[in-house]
């Protein structure tokens, strides 16, 4: 029987300052800026996506900066690391260029069969650089980082929890996930059991619960075929008892949400129709896009927006 869920799609965050969002994650990373946009529910506000040069799901991380909105607080009842996977030979090289640009870092150790480096960007958001010698992905090709050593797409994430069993059995039971590593508090879940798709389960019950806010992360999406797939997931999900929106248009995908046992925000969105749909692959995060129904709004939502900019000279390792 087919999975209806492939593993990861996007994890969404909240961040402050839009440039130095920019900054960090296109410029210091090295990821693509594959789409600039609006938050469809607050067009004054950007939607900003980051992953590999064709967008990939299982690559994109995405921001929605609110440059008024207070710090949030990392804990249980979140997702509160996002790992991104390098290849086996590139620690050296990212403990060299974080600290190039003055970013502190904790580690590199060893979890499972991997080497994991911890950092924070600019808002406090939990990251890992994961080198392992499993992802086959390749890097951005002609990003700020060389492709060797540059960033693969995502290797997991970990979500923190009171406790782990109810989570785990949403993601066993209806989410087709099999649990495939443990240690200590740690339950490792995956949907292929390859880097791009693991779900670390962290069981935390002493930890503060987590508080919204920029540094935080607003919610994680999941991928799935097709439509009819994720109408099938829903259908799932309902019976399970969980409280799921309709399917709502993001554009680039259809999406459908609810909340894990454990309080973080899921999404299930639809691989297709991806981000070449209102731009070409080349010029993907070029131009500020919007939806249809925003287009008539386009010059308030233009003026309201502060442009943005990268300095590639700055930031790039490629002689760019």
């Amino acid at each position: 029987m087919s999975k209806l869920i492939k593993g990861l799609h996007h994890i969404t965050a909240l961040a402050s300052d839009p440039q130095k969002n920019v900054n960090f994650y296109a410029g210091v990373l090295g990821l693509r800026l594959v789409k600039k946009t609006v938050n469809f529910d607050a067009p004054e506000v950007y939607h900003l996506y980051y992953g590999n040069e064709q967008g990939s799901p299982g690559t994109i991380m995405t921001f929605f900066p609110y440059p008024d909105i207070p710090q949030g607080r990392q804990g249980k009842g979140q997702l509160t690391v996002t790992s991104f996977s390098i290849a086996e030979n590139a620690m050296p090289y990212w403990m060299k260029r974080l600290a190039k640009f003055h970013i502190p870092y904790q580690g590199p150790e060893e979890r499972f069969d991997e080497l994991v480096l911890y950092l924070e960007d600019h808002d406090g958001l939990g990251l890992e650089l994961v080198a392992n010698k499993h992802d086959s992905r390749e890097g951005f090709s002609y990003g700020n980082v060389p492709k060797e050593f540059a960033i693969k797409g995502f290797y997991g994430m970990t979500l923190s929890e009171e406790c782990y069993e109810k989570t785990a059995g949403l993601l066993v039971g209806q989410m087709d996930h099999q649990l495939i590593a443990e240690k200590g508090n740690r339950f490792r879940y995956s949907t292929s059991g390859q880097p791009g798709d693991f779900v670390d389960v962290l069981c935390c019950p002493d930890t503060l619960k987590g508080l919204a806010g920029y540094g935080t992360i607003h919610h994680v999406a999941f991928a799935t075929d097709s439509e009819k797939t994720q109408l099938e997931a829903r259908e799932k999900l309902l019976k399970f008892g969980l409280n799921v929106t309709p399917v709502l248009n993001r554009e680039y995908f259809h999406s459908i949400y609810f909340r894990e046992p454990g309080g973080v925000l899921f999404e299930i969105a639809t691989i297709p129709p991806g981000f070449t749909v209102d731009e070409p692959l080349e010029h993907l995060g070029g131009m500020l896009k919007l939806p249809p129904w925003e287009e008539k709004h386009r010059p308030t939502i233009e003026k309201s927006l502060r442009p943005l900019y990268l300095d590639l000279r700055r930031y790039s390792d490629n002689g760019v």
